[in-house]
């Protein structure tokens, strides 16, 4: 079996364990046995990282199946594949190439060598983030709003974890929305999310390059650059984050935010931009925003977070290598640089195969959707849609309340989005066909 195979596979298998587990009478509060879509529904959407919702994650979910919620969180984070190459790796030593193989498929790490080591730095990485950001929270729901220390340590962690997975579950009824105002929560939260947004090679590089500036501080020898894919995430993530601050500011400072003072309403400006690329928590209701302002998260949720991490979307390496070859066309250049490299034909080409087919299955999922349910609106079905293929879990409200049939199609389009477009397309191609020779060329008319 191909690894990107094993990947689409593995990530089937992880979430019908988790529904038949989340279908238990000891998983809900009532003591009944969940149905199986909304069992299904809410363990696809621990795993693809999602955050949308059938059920109260509160008050239906008994404290044994938010433990379930946030394992498969937690798996899905770090990759089911990755999982299993570094518990591999473990018991014995080392690691097999077919792991590393399988490794690569899912995290988008190119040298396979490095797979070792950054499995390790990803798990402690991962860990110490979720850590210290539970801290943070548990300290603050305990001596801040009096509550017990045991739920203070369960709500920090519960928390700490689905923001650096970019999750977006909660375990308040309103998700975020009773502590909008609360920088002391909301900005740990956000740190998490956009860290784990980033990416973990991204991470790995930087921890590395300053290591190294810092062990050898006099050696001005260590010119090496940032690669393509770290650059482009880091000047994307910032420039993303600057624009939605600005356009939900924009959209939002006379409306929702009305009320607020200034510091509270630049704060949630702030958070809705980190969110709506990554996480899907809410501090507002999204039922009540500016048109406009769900077109903007629209965007920012189809653009998603870094390669290899834990955001969705069609990732920011694939939007700015699209947009470098429409100003290399624009320019009448011959190749794609970014950063002083040349663009290969195949990476431009995966990076249209992610975009052409991340647009086909939104519209196709939005026709239909839209035609099960007419009684929503286009808007509501379109931020359900992109919010369930970019695993980011922003809803209107409406989720609860499609039919049967519309949210099957939200869990498939979870699924695929989760899985990754060029790890489904490669994972179906049974076998790989190289052609021993070239047609003649021909340039047919564009436009």
């Amino acid at each position: 079996m191909h690894p990107t195979q094993v990947v689409a596979v593995g990530f089937i298998v992880l979430i019908l364990i988790g529904t038949f587990v989340l279908m238990l009478p000891v998983s809900s509060t009532d003591g009944t046995a969940t149905d199986f879509l909304p069992s299904l529904f809410t363990a696809t959407s621990a795993v693809s990282l999602t955050g949308l919702v059938v059920e109260d994650t509160a008050t239906h979910w008994t404290s044994f199946g938010q433990v379930v919620i946030i394992t498969l969180i937690q798996l899905g984070g770090f990759g089911v594949m990755s999982l299993t190459s570094l518990a591999a790796m473990m018991l014995t030593g080392r690691l097999s190439l077919r792991s590393q193989l399988n490794t690569l498929a899912e995290g988008r790490t190119q040298d396979a060598s490095s797979v070792r080591k950054t499995l390790v730095m990803t798990l402690v990485f991962m860990a110490g983030t979720e850590f210290l950001v539970a801290i943070f929270l548990a300290c603050r729901f305990h001596f801040g709003y009096d509550r017990p220390f045991g739920q203070a340590v369960w709500h920090g962690v519960f928390h700490a974890i689905s923001a650096f997975n970019n999750a977006g579950f909660s375990i308040y009824s309103d998700n975020l929305i009773s502590l909008a105002t609360d920088a002391a929560v909301i900005l740990p939260i956000a740190f998490a999310l956009i860290v784990g947004g980033v990416g973990f090679q991204v991470l790995l590089e930087i921890f590395n390059k300053a290591r190294r500036r810092i062990l050898n501080p006099r050696n001005r020898s260590d010119n090496v650059r940032f690669s393509v894919t770290a650059t482009v995430t880091l000047w994307g993530t910032a420039f993303l984050l600057v624009a939605g601050w600005i356009w939900y500011a924009f959209f939002e400072w006379k409306a929702t935010l009305a009320p607020l003072a200034f510091h509270d309403k630049m704060l949630l400006s702030f958070f809705g931009s980190a969110t709506a690329r990554t996480a899907g928590f809410n501090a507002v209701d999204y039922g009540m925003l500016h048109p406009s302002t769900l077109m903007g998260t629209d965007i920012l949720m189809f653009i998603g977070g870094g390669s290899g991490g834990t955001a969705g979307g069609i990732r920011i390496t694939t939007a700015a290598i699209i947009l470098a070859a429409m100003l290399t066309e624009f320019r009448g250049e011959n190749s794609v640089t970014i950063n002083r490299r040349r663009i290969s034909p195949s990476t431009i080409r995966r990076a249209l195969t992610v975009v052409s087919f991340g647009v086909a299955l939104v519209v196709t999922a939005i026709v239909l959707i839209r035609t099960l349910d007419p009684q929503f609106t286009a808007d509501q079905v379109v931020l359900e849609t992109l919010s369930a293929f970019s695993t980011v879990g922003l809803s209107t409200g409406i989720t609860p309340y499609l039919s049967g049939a519309s949210q099957g199609i939200l869990i498939a389009i979870m699924y695929l989005g989760r899985i990754g477009p060029i790890t489904l397309v490669t994972a179906m191609a049974l076998k790989k066909f190289k052609r021993r020779f070239e047609y003649p060329e021909e340039r047919p008319f564009i436009g």
